[in-house]
């Protein structure tokens, strides 16, 4: 029987299945964060359980610690208290961990693919909705509730219903200034933050087939955007080189072994999908979002829909979006002053958008007026931008490089924009408050936001 990539991995993965209940699903690998695990954990230790195979859980704190001064204590009690008890957790119950501070901490959706801990054919869970993140590996990857953090603590099995199966491909060649996030945010546009709901997508096509590594991780990260339960990319031989070497991966006999087996992870010629969508490359622009969700997104020189090109239901939210916003139907943002930049996040806090970032401001400087937070996603990349010499770039062109964290991705932290301003943001979300309180988010690309950390406005970047 045909079957897809995502049936090749969950069939393999399943323990029992019971008609018409939830599947139980073995897990590969489980990531953990100071968020979603306290309760986890606490459930464990009131049930006088232990970890059933803690070499198979990681954990990292990442949303909470701050991006500067990490060698002092954390200053927020909150925040503070979180990440205390994620160390005390890790220690009590034996699982591999990696603190502030640890030259392998950072963001957990960084950490894992660079370290080669998350590996195609893997079913990889976290309690965060963007461990999507790692189905760019060729894996099912997705996010789990606090409660289901507990159950795979204490079994390394999950109960899951089984997600039906999209197939998203992007034919042809994307233009000059576009990448990922532009791909990303153009999918999202079009088939809305509902449009995969149910689903798990793998992306397809000469398009996605061109993306770096780097890029595919940024792709698989906007999933759930999308509302999909997780999204995926077949591995091949982008995948196998970026593997290749890195500290967990696997090594001599084992990695031919792994590699013949990561080989055979595609979907069938003649496999069916409960749904199936194609978008062309070349009608992708550099994209940027005007409201308060991924899906109001547009290329960055049209403008804002007009009210009688919204359907009814949803016009009422789509105003409200604008007001919050302070942007009007019909008009062009381009050319708007901004007042901070973020570049970073598990959406694009890797080497590649540091890359682009500090080639598109080399020889040039920093807006006066905007304050610009780079922050790497996690040490490994603060060690190769220094390595590459991109911070001395960065430097010159007055910019600072920040500590390792989720930084201004949310407002969980203390990197968090003003009430009322607007910032271009690589991160992955724009809903109220998601940056800040009353904080006006513009998702964008690496490249977008370097123009307009040297612009001080919203500025199309292939205008240099």
């Amino acid at each position: 029987m045909s079957k897809t990539l995502f049936d090749k991995i969950w069939d393999t993965h399943v323990v029992t299945a019971v008609e018409d209940c939830p599947t139980q699903l073995y897990i590969d690998r489980m990531y953990v964060h100071e968020v979603t695990s306290p309760q986890a954990f606490e459930g464990l230790r009131k049930r006088r359980l232990q970890v059933f195979r803690p070499k198979q859980i990681t954990g990292m704190p990442d949303h909470n610690i701050p991006t500067y001064d990490q060698e002092l204590p954390i200053q927020d009690p909150v925040s503070r208290n979180q990440v205390d008890t994620l160390d005390r957790n890790a220690k009590e119950f034996g699982i591999e961990y990696f603190p502030i501070g640890h030259p392998r901490n950072g963001v957990t959706h960084v950490v894992g693919p660079e370290a080669g801990l998350s590996l195609p054919g893997m079913t990889i869970v976290c309690g965060d909705s963007h461990t999507s993140t790692h189905g760019a590996m060729g894996a099912v990857a997705f996010g789990i509730g606090t409660s289901e953090v507990e159950m795979v603590l204490a079994t390394q099995c999950v109960f899951q219903s089984r997600p039906k199966t999209m197939r998203i491909s992007v034919n042809g060649k994307l233009k000059n200034g576009v990448g990922a996030k532009d791909l990303a945010l153009y999918i999202i546009s079009k088939i809305g933050t509902g449009g995969a709901t149910g689903y798990f997508i793998e992306y397809a096509g000469d398009a996605v087939k061109s993306l770096s590594m780097e890029g595919r991780l940024t792709l698989c990260n906007l999933s759930i955007e999308s509302g999909a339960r997780g999204g995926m990319i077949a591995p091949d031989e982008t995948t196998f080189e970026y593997i290749q070497g890195r500290e967990f991966a696997p090594k001599g006999e084992e990695w031919e072994k792994k590699l013949a087996y990561w080989r055979t992870l595609k979907t069938d010629d003649d496999a069916k999908f409960d749904k199936e969508l194609t978008f062309n490359a070349e009608d992708i622009e550099p994209m940027v979002t005007y409201g308060t969700n991924p899906g109001m997104g547009m290329g960055i020189n049209d403008t804002i829909p007009t009210l009688e090109n919204i359907d009814e239901a949803s016009r009422i939210s789509f105003q409200k979006s604008l007001e919050y916003m302070g942007f009007t139907a019909g008009e062009k943002i381009v050319g708007k002053p901004i007042d901070y930049v973020f570049i970073g996040s598990c959406t694009n806090g890797r080497i590649e958008d540091f890359r682009e970032f500090a080639n598109f401001v080399k020889g040039k400087r920093k807006a006066e007026n905007v304050i610009v937070w780079i922050v790497p996603g996690s040490w490994a990349v603060d060690k190769q931008i220094r390595a590459e010499g991109l911070d001395k770039i960065l430097t010159e062109a007055g910019f600072e490089i920040r500590q390792p964290g989720c930084s201004a991705c949310l407002a969980m932290n203390d990197d968090k924009v003003p009430a009322g301003k607007y910032a271009v943001s690589t991160s992955n979300r724009n809903f109220e408050g998601r940056q800040g309180p009353g904080a006006r988010t513009i998702l964008a690309s690496p490249l977008i936001a370097a123009a307009a950390a040297v612009t001080g406005r919203l500025t199309d970047p292939r205008d240099f």
